[in-house]
């Protein structure tokens, strides 16, 4: 499995920017979190060169968490050239990530 960008408060507003981008809001100490990790890999492999896939840690980054007001995890957060377009909240298949990317290209 690939190891995705782990973005921060400094570099998260260039990298939504442009294109499609999720972001997947973790935490370290989460259950679930750790049962989509690895799916949320597969899909950034499955959509590199269209679609960027990201991770922020929200003990880590709390000022994006707090714009963005994360109030639980795991969230996925879909953004179309800067801005929000979908989220999601919870452990969601492959195959569901999979269509709500390519929605959005």
């Amino acid at each position: 499995m690939a190891n995705l960008p782990l973005l921060n408060d400094e570099n998260f507003q260039e990298t939504v920017s442009k294109g499609v981008t999720l972001i997947d809001f973790y935490a370290t100490w989460c259950g679930p979190c750790r049962m989509i990790g690895p799916i949320v890999e597969q899909l950034a492999q499955k959509m590199q060169g269209k679609a960027n896939v990201a991770k922020v840690d929200i003990d880590q980054s709390q000022q994006v968490t707090t714009n963005l007001q994360i109030t639980s995890v795991p969230t996925l957060i879909l953004f179309k050239d800067g801005k929000e377009v979908k989220r999601v909240v919870g452990v969601k298949d492959l195959d569901y990530l999979l269509n709500l990317v390519q929605s959005f290209l």
